[in-house]
């Protein structure tokens, strides 16, 4: 069995009409998601890019031991499992975090491949010329990058998609079986898709370009800076980013049928986290890990041979289930080190469901040693069937330095799917059960004392 795994960097679910959308044009994903078993509850674990990248790689929840950084050499990795198991691997990516500066993470792939320019990538030191209206709005560095950009085929997206097409063609028939993994950091920003994308959502826009949809509007000012036009631009520009990503995924995807590869190949498509457009005053990403950014699409194609397994599954699942569900496919030993659960017995039904899941952004220091715990501010997520707990530390000031929020919350998802009312302080045993439920979980996945200690006292 061959299997294709997608990961596209800050993928909404929202934004994908298989989780609901009625706005966003995202046909080939939802077309995919006909033949799929589509999971409703799927949620970050270890947040943002490299640390969701660490936890999809090594099936564990890195977040308890690792902050942003490389991909460890002495930690047992999917790709290495593959290849003793007799497959060829292949990475192609253009999400630059994971090979630039020894990321590492091309470990145990038979070969690799590196689309340049995304973001801060040090690649074009040509001047751009760009209007200074865009350089205030855009890095200099990215404006550099795309400076020769002129067709839909040049963006980051189509030619990362287009490169694993072409390996499919030259590969498909030529290797017993094989793991192609492809990352794209697109819909990430900045928010630039070509125009008659954005104009699909919002059509006669003068506006000129707007700060926001790279991480250019100051911390401090966030969302509150901007105009309802202005947030209702950013949108549509992250929804033509969405409807880029989803024309080139189908592209590739025409392509796996096209080479009889749907027999004997199974195809997964998700993201590492989602991204604020002004809810709770937030743009991009934050730590605070509200439903916009931890609920995220995952969706699984298993091959046409494995008969009848389409559906919609209730289950909480998270990233650091794809190793041992990947591996299981392939028939190849679940290493000891692995904390996830394979996706399969959820789809036969023979799983027990959890009770809860947690995310978080790292709670170890970066740069630092594994002992030293993370800055009083970061806070974890706790979703349950029903609740959402967003818990802080015991020496957490009220506010952050940019302004947030860093006393707890409790949210009940049912009845406030926004998360617009704080519950904490009326159902404070709920928040509680919760707090001590997160504990338990992170105790059982081998937590240093010294990193959950801050962790145990009540607000």
């Amino acid at each position: 069995m061959n299997v294709i795994q997608i990961v596209s960097d800050t993928f909404r679910r929202d934004f994908l009409g298989c989780y609901g959308n009625e706005w966003v044009h995202t046909e080939n994903l939802d077309a995919l998601a006909g033949e799929s078993a589509v999971f409703d509850r799927a949620y970050i674990a270890s947040f943002p890019t490299i640390p969701n990248r660490h936890d999809i790689f090594t099936g564990r929840y890195t977040f308890t031991y690792s902050a942003w950084s490389p991909l460890p050499t002495d930690e047992v990795i999917l790709s290495q499992c593959l290849r003793q198991a007799g497959y060829t691997t292949m990475l192609i990516v253009d999400t630059y975090h994971m090979i630039r500066d020894a990321h590492y993470f091309d470990r145990g792939f038979d070969g690799w491949l590196w689309t340049r320019g995304q973001e801060h990538d040090r690649y074009i030191t040509r001047p751009h010329h760009a209007p200074k209206e865009l350089t205030e709005a855009m890095d200099e560095q990215y404006l550099r990058n795309v400076s020769m950009r002129r067709f839909e085929s040049d963006y980051f997206v189509a030619q990362t998609m287009t490169e694993a097409a072409r390996w499919l063609e030259l590969n498909y028939d030529q290797h017993e079986k094989f793991f192609l993994h492809i990352d794209t950091f697109d819909p990430h920003e900045p928010w630039d898709p070509p125009r008659w994308y954005a104009e699909m959502y919002d059509p006669g826009w003068k506006g000129g370009p707007v700060k926001g949809g790279a991480y250019r509007v100051p911390f401090e000012r966030l969302a509150k800076n901007l105009t309802k036009d202005e947030l209702r631009h950013l949108r549509a520009l992250y929804a033509g980013e969405v409807t880029l990503v989803d024309r080139w995924v189908g592209m590739l995807l025409r392509k796996v049928k096209d080479l009889g590869l749907l027999e004997d190949t199974a195809i997964i498509f998700t993201t590492d986290h989602g991204s604020y457009h002004g809810e709770h005053g937030y743009l991009g990403k934050r730590t605070h890990l509200y439903e916009e950014v931890a609920h995220i699409p995952l969706i699984l194609r298993l091959p046409d041979s494995e008969g009848k397994t389409r559906g919609r599954y209730q289950a909480l699942v998270q990233p650091p289930d794809l190793m041992p569900t990947i591996l299981e496919l392939a028939g190849a030993k679940i290493p000891d080190t692995v904390q996830g659960r394979s996706l399969l017995p959820v789809i036969r039904g023979e799983a027990q469901p959890r009770e809860f899941v947690v995310s978080s952004p790292s709670l170890v220091r970066r740069g630092a040693l594994r002992h030293q715990p993370a800055a009083p501010r970061v806070q974890i997520t706790v979703t349950s069937d029903k609740w959402s707990l967003i818990a802080t530390r015991a020496d957490a000031p009220p506010t952050g330095e940019r302004g947030e929020r860093l006393t707890p919350e409790l949210y009940h998802l049912p009845t406030d799917p926004k998360q617009t009312k704080n519950l904490y302080d009326e159902k404070t045993e709920v928040a509680e059960e919760l707090r001590s439920n997160m504990i338990k979980f992170l105790e059982s996945l081998g937590t240093e004392e010294e990193i959950l200690r801050p962790w145990r006292s009540k607000e």
